[in-house]
């Protein structure tokens, strides 16, 4: 081969491997992919919520007079087997706030109605939670209003007010 054959199939061939590079770098590289799956899983657990309970009340009146009042609470939950309320005073009696005045009353005097009871009012006894709501499925989403009414025949002690915590307790069935 001559001189001139082989430079211009030098040429020739380096031009073409610069053309290859300039083709090569109009055409992204091919990417790796890969794909996998996930699942997604809600747990939805039970809950009871007791809320919006009358902070305190006091039921106001003369020895043998029985004065009533109202309390109201808001049980929410999602328990399709439903919840019962409880009530239990936090001690034997009522105390008086005046020092020195030892008189007190019975904590079973204090007497509630509520959904279970009907149109009848039970006596609260200490140590021993009473039912004073209960159902069998969930409550409304925006939860239940529940109303209890408490009385007590005022007995013969000094004049003074008397005071006992009322535990309420709300459990899903």
């Amino acid at each position: 081969m001559s001189k001139f054959r082989i430079a211009g199939l030098s040429v020739a061939l380096a031009g073409a491997a610069v053309m290859g590079v300039l083709h090569a770098g109009v055409h992204p590289a091919a990417a790796d992919t890969d794909t996998g799956d996930t699942t997604a899983n809600v747990e939805v657990t039970s809950s009871i919520t007791l809320s919006d309970l009358t902070a305190a009340f006091t039921l106001t009146g003369s020895p043998g007079q029985t004065p009533t009042q109202p309390v109201s609470m808001r049980v929410t939950t999602n328990n399709f087997a439903g919840y019962n309320v409880t009530v239990a005073p936090a001690t034997a009696n009522l105390a008086g706030a005046i020092v020195g005045n030892t008189d007190v009353i019975p904590s079973s005097d204090l007497e509630v109605q509520g959904p279970a009871q009907a149109a009848t009012f039970a006596a609260l006894t200490f140590g021993t939670p009473l039912v004073v709501a209960t159902k069998e499925s969930p409550s409304a989403e925006a939860g239940d209003v529940i109303n209890n009414t408490y009385r007590m025949a005022i007995p013969f002690v000094r004049p003074d007010t008397y005071t006992t915590t009322l535990n309420y307790i709300a459990s899903t069935l």
